[in-house]
């Protein structure tokens, strides 16, 4: 009794795992994946002065600066470890 009750908890646990591996984490990939993206909308919108890019309301930008200063050094860095952004950033919106 006591082998079936954990050969029944081992198959369990085998289609948990499996459930969320096959299912949950590619949800949560498409998820994650998202919000990096408008992430990095609103960092390029924030940090386009730098970039030589006019902005009409830079002076509403600026005051965002201090809330989004910790955000800045991982998000340069993430762009730094991308090897094609703007070839991402097209096919984001179909664009061959």
């Amino acid at each position: 009794m006591k082998k079936d009750r954990s050969a029944l908890s081992k198959i369990w646990e085998f289609l948990c795992l499996f459930h969320h591996g096959t299912f949950v984490d590619k949800r949560m990939a498409v998820v994650r994946k998202e919000a990096y993206d408008i992430n990095d909308n609103l960092m390029m919108l924030l940090f386009g002065d730098f970039l030589g890019i006019p902005n009409p309301i830079s002076y509403y930008m600026l005051e965002l600066l201090p809330y989004m200063a910790e955000d800045l050094v991982p998000w340069q860095r993430r762009m730094q470890n991308r090897k094609f952004i703007i070839a991402e950033k097209a096919a984001q919106y179909d664009f061959d």
